[in-house]
Formats: C-alpha cells, structure tokens, sequence
C-alpha cells in the first residue's frame, strides 16, 4: 500500500498525508509506503510498475471530511473511503 499526498507542495497535504501514513503502519503489518515524489499520475504508474495493490491519495476533501481517494490497483477504480474504515475495506478483498 502506497499513501501520498495529492500534492506535494501543500504543506497541509503533505502533513496530514504523513499522519495517515502513520496511522496505518500502526495498525497493520501489511508494507506501507509513504511517496511524495513526481506529480500524481507519475506516483500512480510507480506504484503500478511494483505491483502495489492499493494506493491511498489524500486531498483537499480530506482535511474536510477525513475520507480518502482509495484506488485499486488492478482495476484502476477509485472510492472515498472514511479513514477509519480504509483499514477495513482494503482487508475485504473485494474489487472497487
């Protein structure tokens, strides 16, 4: 799993991103990454390239409303999930 920030050069972003980030790491042990390099379309086809399955983007809704871009690798299909669910819904295995 990949968690970035939509972009880089925000800085409330790139902190809440890295907050995430934490979050995650802390509740699974599943490999969780945290990138912030390149735009995001170029983060996405990395990602893509090394087989991540999931990638967590974090935008401006989600200093909003705490919900995330949660995008599957394998269909390309994305979702907003709540942050407290993204553990969760990525564990169902399911296709978005």
């Amino acid at each position: 799993m990949a968690v970035f920030p939509l972009l880089r050069n925000k800085p409330a972003l790139v902190e809440k991103a890295r907050g995430i980030y934490q979050q995650i790491k802390n509740m699974t042990s599943r490999l969780v990454m945290f990138d912030d390099n390149g735009n995001i379309g170029k983060r996405y086809r990395r990602q893509d390239e090394i087989g991540t399955p999931w990638c967590v983007t974090i935008d401006f809704q989600t200093l909003e409303d705490d919900t995330v871009t949660l995008r599957a690798r394998d269909t390309g299909e994305q979702e907003r999930v709540a942050i407290d669910n993204l553990i969760d819904r990525m564990g169902e295995g399911s296709k978005i």
